[in-house]
This record gives C-alpha cells, sequence and structure tokens, in this order.
C-alpha cells in the first residue's frame, strides 16, 4: 500500500478557508501545495502546515502560471491527489451599477482560475484513473439572496455549471475522478472587506461560520468523495425551498442579507 502523503494542491492558501485547509492537511500528515500571490502571507501559513508543506507563489489567473504551479507540484511530489479550487474574490455592486471591468474581474478571478486549475490538472488524473477536483463555490452560487454580490452570485453560478458539467463528462470512462462543489455561506474572515468596492466585515456578520469548520467539511469531503457538499446545516434545505417554491419573487421578498453600502 502506498504510504506517501496525499497530495493537495489548494489555490488562495494564503489566509481563510485555505490556509485553514492548508493546516488541517499538515495536522493530518498530508503534503499541501499552498498557492496565493502574497508570498510573505503563503510562507507564514506554509509554516504551520508541517514538514511536507510546499508554497509556491502564483497567480492562478494566469494560465501559464497555473501549468507552472501544477508542475512545480509534480516535480516536488510525483503526482498529485486533489485539487482544491478556492481563489476567489467577492464585489459589492448591484447589477445596475456593474461595469464591465467589474464583471470580467470576477470572472477571471472567481471562474477562469478555476477552468485553467482542472484543465491544468485533468490530464494528470486521467492519466492516473483517478483524482479529486474540489471547486470552492457558494449558497450565493445556488440562491441569489444578495443583490449587492449579483456579479459574485453570477460567477458562482457559473462555476457550479462547469463542475456538474466537468463530473459528467467523466464519470462513464472515469469513475474514480471525483468532481466535488462545496458551498459555504458567509465564513469568518477578510473576504467581506477585501471585496473589489469594499463590503461589510464578514467576521462580524452573526452567524459566520469559522474557516477551520468549512476546512473540515472540505477536508471530509476528501476522505469520503461526494458531488455536492453544504458546509451548514439547513442550507441545502434551504436551496431546495427556494427552486421548489410556486413564485421565487415572493421567495427572494424573504432574504434580507446586507452586505454592502446602500444602493444610491
Amino acid at each position: 500500500m502506498d504510504s506517501s502523503p496525499k497530495v493537495i494542491v489548494i489555490t488562495g492558501a494564503s489566509a481563510g478557508i485555505g490556509a485553514a485547509l492548508a493546516e488541517l492537511v499538515g495536522q493530518r500528515g498530508g503534503a499541501p501545495v499552498l498557492a496565493a500571490r502574497r508570498e510573505p502571507e503563503l510562507r507564514t501559513v506554509a509554516a504551520r502546515c508541517g514538514e511536507h508543506a510546499l508554497p509556491l507563489v502564483a497567480n492562478v489567473t494566469q494560465r501559464a502560471e497555473v501549468e507552472r504551479l501544477r508542475d512545480e507540484a509534480l516535480a516536488r511530489f510525483g503526482h498529485i491527489d486533489v485539487w482544491v479550487n478556492n481563489a476567489g474574490r467577492g464585489i459589492t455592486r448591484h447589477v445596475s451599477q456593474l461595469t464591465d471591468e467589474d464583471f470580467d474581474e470576477i470572472m477571471r478571478v472567481n471562474v477562469k482560475s478555476a477552468l485553467y486549475c482542472m484543465q491544468a490538472v485533468l490530464p494528470h488524473f486521467r492519466g492516473r484513473g483517478r483524482g479529486h477536483i474540489i471547486n470552492i463555490s457558494s449558497v450565493l452560487g445556488r440562491v441569489p439572496m444578495a443583490p449587492q454580490r449579483s456579479a459574485y452570485s453570477a460567477s458562482k453560478h457559473a462555476l457550479n455549471a462547469l463542475t456538474a458539467n466537468l463530473r459528467m463528462e467523466l464519470r462513464t470512462d472515469f469513475p474514480a475522478l471525483h468532481v466535488t462543489s462545496v458551498h459555504p455561506g458567509v465564513v469568518a474572515t477578510e473576504f467581506g472587506v477585501r471585496a473589489r468596492h469594499g463590503g461589510v466585515d464578514s467576521r462580524q456578520l452573526p452567524g459566520a461560520q469559522s474557516a477551520e469548520e468549512v476546512a473540515a467539511v472540505i477536508a471530509g469531503v476528501i476522505e469520503h468523495p461526494r458531488a455536492d457538499v453544504y458546509t451548514r446545516p439547513g442550507a441545502q434545505q434551504m436551496v431546495a425551498s427556494y427552486y421548489a417554491a410556486a413564485d421565487m419573487g415572493e421567495a427572494e421578498a424573504a432574504f434580507n442579507m446586507n452586505l454592502g453600502p446602500p444602493r444610491p
């Protein structure tokens, strides 16, 4: 039996969910490959992730950078077991306010980066006949309950569609190649204040999950793969109720998430 550590590439690993997951992987004896743009923060996190941790500075919105990330991980460990697409960014703008730059930036960071990563690692996984791609989405990728997060919600809807279609594409020929969507709700990280055009501090919102709690759910999915996972109780039922509603407009009227400044 192969006793080598499980190699898990994690993008967006310099803070938040990605950092918490990298630390948990390291604690459990795995080999986390931490990718992010901020080198000092990345190396600080990696130092807490055990002897097998490999920090790699990379901008995953650039296809060449993603391919270099893959190649350096393979050069170090010889294989990759799991790839977690966690890099992403928020934005605080209503639909009526969005500019071309706003929309292009969010789609580049939240969707195209994941697409590049999936396409980069797929040949390796196909060659091995197994592997696991995990895309970190959001409850807002299922239910558009926060108008100030319009483009973010749209990007996560797009990511969910790519994830599901890749899963169906691979199912017959590669049954041991898993593709998972993970849907957190509000998480107590710097995500809100780092959103494009600012936003409320997610750490101050009532009921926000800790990054460690979300990371534990992701780690559980790595051990026991599933297609679609919510990180907090009741979220899946809320989504199902929304789509089962006779009038979605009435269902939307019940949502009241204040995630940014009021509309002018």
